[in-house]
């Protein structure tokens, strides 16, 4: 194994490299494992790892298990960490693959999100119609996030919500067999999947009038804290402005104290040296709105709280009582 190692790896990781692969953590589920793929390919190309140096270990989260309830109402976003946190911080696995949209706002000190992939495409896929516009009357709209739910509704207050929750295949399969009239995937995992959505009506919605969660189509690799070697080898991979640009966005959501039931749309994008800052919260029935941008300098830690008071300031109670800034 040694005579395939590349020189030139971070301290300590030739040594490890000795005794065993770079265990590389992931949820089990399909759109989970090809980011993890992404993951393992990345860094095998920027440290001339051969293919039995890194490896994939999967868990089942409990997210992917509980399927018939909203996240919020069954332990948040932690329902997809939960499992990778034990393997990382027991020392089973050196890192975690995570979809940076699902990973909580405020996280362990244990752990580092330490790089990230270069971005995909941020946009949700409407699966369905051609347009919100086109949707017929009182249609029923499939799925599990207030984000999606309070944005339709804002746009089509005729419209009714129906709980869809799983895997990409699993609400393609619930929309095709008639529980809904129309649903919304995001387009980084659709594109991630190599799903073609053949002979199934759909449109990528435009960014610019139809926000995304904040930092959709982000992987991010997290580490401990305290392993130096990991953090090095991660960091050889990480895309600077991916990281930049979904900092800020989840600096945003730390700032309003959004929760699982916050319907909040947030994209940050960079404009040369400056990051470009978008914000939409809303109430649950999507009928009040308040949004707002800012642009700033990435070493202007505090713009996206400015951002966040502005808002919180201008939003009615409505919207509000969904946050606790602290």
């Amino acid at each position: 194994m040694a005579d395939k190692m590349m020189t030139g790896l971070p301290e300590g990781i030739a040594e490890i490299l000795e005794q065993r692969p770079i265990r590389l953590g992931t949820r089990a589920s399909p759109l989970a494992m090809a980011q993890a793929r992404m993951t393992a390919a990345a860094l095998r190309e920027r440290w001339g790892l051969a293919e039995e140096q890194v490896e994939l270990s999967p868990v089942v989260a409990s997210g992917d298990r509980i399927t018939d309830r909203p996240l919020a109402d069954v332990g948040g976003k932690a329902l997809w960490t939960r499992e990778l946190d034990w393997s990382l911080g027991g020392g089973a696995i050196d890192l975690s693959v995570h979809s940076m949209k699902d990973v909580e706002t405020v996280r362990p000190e244990t752990f580092l999100i330490a790089a990230m992939l270069p971005r995909a495409d941020v946009r949700d896929v409407l699966l369905g119609a051609t347009s919100i516009e086109a949707l017929p009357e009182g249609a029923r709209f499939g799925t599990s996030s207030p984000r999606r739910a309070a944005q339709i509704r804002s746009m089509r207050p005729d419209i009714t919500t129906v709980l869809f929750r799983g895997n990409v295949a699993t609400r393609i399969g619930k929309l095709q067999a008639g529980e809904a009239d129309a649903t919304l995937l995001a387009a980084a995992g659709l594109d991630r999947l190599g799903e073609t959505l053949d002979g199934m009506v759909s449109a990528r919605l435009d960014s610019d009038t139809w926000l995304p969660a904040p930092s959709q189509g982000a992987v991010g690799i997290e580490v401990r804290s305290d392993d130096a070697p990991m953090r090095a080898l991660v960091g050889g991979i990480d895309h600077a402005e991916t990281s930049i640009c979904v900092f800020a966005e989840r600096a945003l959501l730390l700032a309003l104290g959004g929760n699982c039931h916050s319907a909040v749309a947030a994209l940050a994008r960079m404009d040369g040296d400056t990051v470009h800052l978008r914000a939409i919260l809303y109430s649950e029935d999507g009928a009040d709105e308040v949004g707002g941008e800012t642009r700033f300098t990435g070493t202007d830690a505090d713009a996206p709280a400015r951002l966040a008071a502005e808002l919180l300031a201008r939003a009615p109670a409505t919207i509000t009582k969904l946050f606790d800034p602290g």
